[in-house]
């Protein structure tokens, strides 16, 4: 499997608890419907409990009446009633169904949303380590898990436990001990029974689970990966390990599916014998005519109505070990804590000049290797200043300690004077604007994709945007213009027009700061000469950091930076830097070696 996998806590007891305790603000937001919910409840299962005491008075009507009787005096209140009772049991149970679904929704809404606000919080290691379709897969499975645990739980559970107790102390009240002895011997079995092959049964839950994410994620990662998969000729090596994945996902499957047959069997087993054990004694005092007929009919359809509902308890228990094994990870998602937060009293920045300076800074992403080794430089108001070097010297690690996506071991970054991690990340970052070296594009119009940097934008700002980057012709050429969808991750562009769009967004942004990551890097000739005319335009009275690879797009800069292994080696001018004949006269003298035209023999 690609990447590293999102693993899970099997301390299931804590999870469990953790979960209910989690849902119960969703549920009590609306505490007047649920009061009326259940409310509703209690009367449907009083009209459930009513109908075999009106089936035990029609039986014996007709046993003790004669035939003429039976024909001139039909009980019509009592068959009247009967139907009442049917009716009032279906309508409350609707009623119940249509007061509680709106916490159900509600709390899946308020749920769903929190959870897709909390992985846009998380911080950038997270991100870069996550399985996309993995996670996805699990968050979908906890949404549906937790409309499963609401709604059984307070309409399936609590029915349940209400009606065996009534009609065990009916028992109790009206006929002998025994029956009462037996009915909840039997409970008792089926419960402890139901709890001990549904724990045991729990983990196949979750191989089955975990096969279904990792199924999942193999085929979103291979279908991004679209075009690779096509140069490299490797669709057969990844049907095979989607394959692979399918079939751990299949046997997962297969062995949680015989649990279920051995839980069913054996609850089924359990609810016979009860019901054989209930009918033999109650067939006993017929005999003895110390019960009616009636009497009879009655225990029969108490046993029915108490053992299917009780069968339902063990579905129920069963899915919603089930549910929380589905939601468990997504509120071990909801407990991950943010690497990067905002101070208490963090403040929100305040730009006067956006003078940018890094004082000191040391920085490294795991303890063994130091990327950033003791960095000091200033960038001025509207001043544009370059930072070049070989790959690895970490320039681009600049750019996400600037935008705060981690924080530095040592030293500060202060924007006018005010460090970036006593103010807040929104006003931080709202301050910035970036064109990055890979722009990646969401799946809808140019125009949408360029009104995203400032989503209040009006139209006439968006156009203007579009022509300060140099899009317009472009546009115009397209057959659905500004409509034209950029297809997924913006794949239907090319490089070049990818970056014009980006540069668009940011002109619309309108930040005090503007960041240039590698943006011409990838792009040709052509290109390069329509993106640095737009940075230009977009730069003029802007203070600009430019992490550049190709020297001739930074001749103009105000600084440039000289980085190797996570140090600055020089800082000057381009005419300075060459006089010196240091690191920046090798960089320039290679690139431009790699420029001649070369002559083959």
């Amino acid at each position: 499997m690609r990447g590293g996998k999102y693993s899970a806590d099997d301390n299931s007891t804590k999870v469990e608890l953790s979960a209910i305790k989690s849902l119960l603000p969703y549920i009590l937001e609306y505490r007047v419907r649920i009061i009326l919910a259940l409310a509703f409840l209690v009367f449907a299962k009083l009209a459930t409990v009513g109908l075999p005491f009106i089936l035990k008075e029609l039986v014996d009507y007709l046993e003790k009446s004669s035939h003429t009787e039976k024909l001139l005096a039909l009980p019509i209140i009592l068959l009247a009633g009967y139907g009442l009772l049917r009716f009032a049991n279906v309508l409350f149970g609707e009623i119940r169904d249509a007061l509680f679904g709106r916490v159900t929704e509600r709390a899946m809404h308020k749920l769903g949303l929190e959870v897709f606000e909390h992985v846009h919080n998380l911080d950038l290691e997270f991100h870069l380590n996550r399985n996309t379709g993995g996670l996805s897969r699990d968050i979908e499975r906890g949404i549906s898990g937790i409309s499963f645990l609401l709604r059984f739980m307070i309409f399936n559970v609590i029915p349940v436990l209400l009606e065996i107790a009534m009609v065990i102390g009916i028992l109790i009240y009206n006929y002998s001990i025994w029956f009462s002895i037996i009915t909840l011997s039997t409970i008792v079995l089926y419960v402890f029974f139901s709890i001990v092959v549904t724990d045991w049964r729990l983990k196949y839950i979750r191989l089955a689970n975990q096969a279904d994410s990792e199924s999942s994620t193999r085929a979103i990662d291979s279908l991004m990966n679209y075009e690779t998969v096509k140069f490299f000729t490797n669709e057969k090596y990844e049907a095979n390990l989607y394959d692979q994945d399918l079939e751990r996902w299949e046997i997962a499957r297969r062995k949680n599916r015989l649990s279920l047959f051995a839980l069913n069997a054996g609850q089924a087993f359990i609810v016979s014998l009860a019901m054989a054990l209930m009918m033999s004694l109650a067939a006993y005092f017929v005999i003895q005519s110390s019960m009616t007929l009636g009497d009879f009919v009655l225990m029969n359809a108490f046993m029915m109505q108490l053992f299917i509902p009780l069968n339902l308890l063990g579905f129920v228990y069963r899915e919603i070990k089930g549910s929380l094994a589905n939601i468990e990870k997504m509120f071990q998602l909801l407990d991950q804590v943010p690497k990067i937060q905002d101070m208490p009293s963090a403040s929100i920045l305040k730009i006067q000049t956006g003078r940018v300076q890094f004082q000191n800074v040391r920085f490294s992403y795991s303890p063994d290797r130091l990327i950033l080794d003791d960095i000091n430089f200033e960038i001025e108001e509207k001043q544009k200043v370059a930072v070049v070097g070989s790959s690895g010297s970490g320039k681009s690690t600049l750019v996400k300690l600037l935008f705060r996506f981690y924080d530095v071991n040592e030293g500060r970054i202060l924007i006018d004077g005010q460090d970036i991690r006593e103010v807040t990340q929104d006003s931080l970052r709202r301050s910035i604007g970036i064109v990055p070296q890979d722009t990646v594009l969401f799946n809808a119009t140019i125009f949408e994709n360029i009104r995203y940097g400032n989503i209040e934008a009006n139209e006439d700002q968006v156009w203007e945007a579009i022509r300060m980057a140099y899009l317009s012709d472009f546009i115009m050429q397209l057959p659905d213009r500004e409509k034209t969808l950029v297809g997924e991750r913006g794949l239907k562009l090319s490089g070049g027009e990818k970056q014009r769009v980006a540069i668009a967004r940011t002109i619309l942004k309108r930040p005090p700061i503007l960041i240039f990551d590698e943006a011409t890097s990838s792009l040709d000739s052509q290109s390069e000469q329509s993106v640095l005319k737009a940075i230009k335009e977009i730069s003029r009275n802007q203070t600009s950091l430019v992490i550049a690879h190709r020297l001739s797009t930074i001749v103009d800069a105000d600084k440039i930076i000289v980085m190797n292994l996570g140090k600055i080696v020089e800082e000057g001018n381009h005419q300075s830097l060459l006089d010196k004949k240091g690191h920046y006269f090798n960089l320039w003298e290679i690139q431009k070696r790699d420029k001649e035209p070369k002559i083959l023999s």
